[in-house]
C-alpha cells in the first residue's frame, strides 16, 4: 500500500481516481441537474406533472435498486480491476444520442409507447448515472484504501465538477435542454478514456499481485456478499437511510427546481439562477468534502450521520418557511454541508464496523440501495402530494419524516466506541484487539 504520508499530487492514482470520478460528475451534473425541469418545464420541456414526473423517478430508482446491487457484487468480485466501470463510461458517453433519438421521442409518443420508453430509460440512465455513481464512489474509496490518499480529497473533485458544469447547464437548458444531454456525451467521453487508457504503474503492480493463482483470496465470496443482508446493524442504517437520504432526490430534483424557478418573474430568468445558484451550492460542497473528515474525528462517524440528518431536516423545513428569492437561496447552501455528512460518514461506519472486503456491496446496499428504495416508495406519492396541497404542506411533511429518522437514529445507530475519550474511528472489537497485541509486546 502507498503511504499515507505521500503528497497526493504526487500520488498518481489520486491524480487518476480524482480526474476519473471530476469526468463523470461532468457528464452527469450537466443533464441531472435540470432534469426536473425538462420533465415538467412546459416551454422548454415536455411538460409533465408532478405526479407524473414522481412516476418516472419511482421507476428509475427501481432500476437503479436492482443494477446498483449488481454493481456492488460484481465490483467486489472484481477487486480493483476497471472492467465494470468501463461500461459504466461508455454508457455515459451515450447519453446524448440515447436522449435525442430514443428516450425523448418515446416520452412524448404517449400511451405505450411512453411507458416502454420509461422503462428503457430507467436501465439506460441508472446503468450510467444513478446506480454507477455509487459504484464511482466505491472504487474511489477502495483505491483510497489500496494507495494511501484521502477519500474525501478526491469526492471533492466531483463535487467541483459537477459545479463547473452546473453552472453552464441553466444557460444551456434555456437555448436548447438537447444541449445539456449531448455535453455530458462528450464529458463521458473523457472519462471513458481516462479509465480505459490511464493506468498508474502501482495499479498495474496491484493487479499483478491480484492474479498470481498464489496469492491469498482478497475478494469476498458470493455467500459473504449475501451474508451482509443478515446484519442487524446494517439494517439498522438502511432504515435510518430509507427516511433521510431518499429526499435527496425527493426533495432536490422533484419539487425544489421547479419551485424555485417559480420565485422568479419568468422561467428563463429561474432557470439560469438556479443553475448559478446549484453551481455555488455545489463549489461548497467541494469544500466541505475536505471538512467534513475533520469533523468526524472531533465528533464521531455516528454523531456526523446525525448532524448530516439534522441539516436536512431544518433545510427542507425552512424552504416551507421562506418564499423569497434570496432567503431560499441561502437555505439551499446547507445542501452544501448536507452531502458530505451523509456520504462521507457512510462509507467509513462501513469500513469500522464490517469486513473491508465487502465495502462496495455494503455501501450499495445500505446507503444507495436503502435511498433508492426509498424513492420508490416515495416519489409517486409525495409528487401527488405536491400535485394536490402545493408546496408549503409537502415540504413539512417531508421535513417531519426527516426528523422522526434522526429521533430513531439517536437511539438506534451504533456508536463508534463506548469508552470515553477513545479513538472515534475505532470499534469497541478493534480496541480490545490493539490493547491485547500490546499488552502481548509488554509481556
Amino acid at each position: 500500500m502507498a503511504s499515507n504520508t505521500r503528497s497526493a499530487w504526487k500520488n498518481p492514482s489520486y491524480l487518476q481516481s480524482s480526474f476519473g470520478i471530476f469526468m463523470f460528475f461532468c457528464s452527469w451534473g450537466i443533464w441531472w441537474s435540470f432534469f426536473s425541469r425538462w420533465l415538467t418545464d412546459p416551454t422548454h420541456g415536455l411538460g409533465m406533472s408532478s405526479a407524473e414526473q414522481g412516476q418516472i423517478y419511482s421507476i428509475n430508482s427501481l432500476a437503479t435498486l436492482v443494477i446498483m446491487f449488481a454493481y456492488g457484487a460484481i465490483q467486489d468480485q472484481l477487486g480493483i480491476k476497471r472492467k465494470l466501470v468501463i461500461f459504466i463510461s461508455a454508457v455515459a458517453a451515450l447519453v446524448g444520442p440515447f436522449v435525442q433519438f430514443v428516450y425523448a421521442p418515446m416520452l412524448t409518443a404517449g400511451g405505450t409507447t411512453r411507458f416502454i420508453g420509461v422503462l428503457i430509460g430507467s436501465i439506460v440512465l441508472s446503468a450510467g448515472f444513478m446506480a454507477g455513481c455509487s459504484l464511482f464512489e466505491a472504487i474511489t474509496e477502495r483505491y483510497s484504501r489500496k494507495f494511501g490518499f484521502e477519500y474525501g480529497q478526491s469526492r471533492a473533485w466531483g463535487s467541483f465538477g459537477y459545479a463547473i458544469v452546473a453552472l453552464c447547464a441553466g444557460f444551456l437548458f434555456n437555448i436548447n435542454p438537447m444541449l445539456n444531454f449531448w455535453v455530458g456525451s462528450i464529458c463521458g467521453l473523457g472519462m471513458l478514456c481516462v479509465y480505459a487508457f490511464w493506468v498508474p504503474a502501482e495499479q498495474k503492480e496491484e493487479l499483478k499481485k491480484e492474479a498470481d493463482p498464489n496469492a491469498a483470496p482478497t475478494n469476498p465470496s458470493f455467500k459473504e456478499m449475501v451474508s451482509v443482508l443478515k446484519m442487524p446493524t446494517l439494517w439498522v442504517l438502511i432504515v435510518f437511510m430509507l427516511f433521510t437520504n431518499t429526499f435527496y432526490t425527493v426533495f432536490d430534483q422533484q419539487m425544489f427546481p421547479n419551485y424555485y424557478a417559480s420565485l422568479f418573474p419568468t422561467t428563463e430568468i429561474g432557470n439560469a439562477t438556479y443553475g448559478t445558484l446549484n453551481s455555488f451550492q455545489v463549489f461548497l460542497e467541494s469544500a466541505m468534502m475536505g471538512v467534513v473528515p475533520i469533523i468526524m474525528k472531533k465528533i464521531g462517524v455516528r454523531n456526523s450521520l446525525l448532524l448530516g440528518a439534522t441539516v436536512m431536516f431544518a433545510r427542507i423545513g425552512l424552504c416551507g418557511v421562506f418564499h423569497d428569492p434570496v432567503s431560499v437561496s441561502i437555505v439551499k447552501l446547507f445542501h452544501s454541508i448536507e452531502v458530505p455528512l451523509f456520504c462521507l460518514p457512510a462509507f467509513r461506519y462501513f469500513t469500522l464496523h464490517f469486513d473491508t472486503k465487502l465495502s462496495a456491496t455494503l455501501y450499495m446496499v445500505g446507503f444507495q440501495i436503502a435511498s433508492q428504495v426509498g424513492q420508490v416508495i416515495f416519489s409517486t406519492p409525495m409528487g401527488a402530494l405536491h400535485d394536490h396541497l402545493g408546496d408549503r404542506p409537502t415540504f413539512f411533511t417531508i421535513s417531519g419524516i426527516v426528523l422522526a429518522a434522526l429521533i430513531y437514529g439517536i437511539f438506534v445507530i451504533k456508536k463508534d466506541n463506548q469508552e470515553v475519550g477513545g479513538d472515534p474511528f475505532y470499534t469497541d472489537k478493534q480496541l480490545k484487539a490493539m490493547k491485547a497485541a500490546d499488552a502481548e509486546v509488554k509481556a
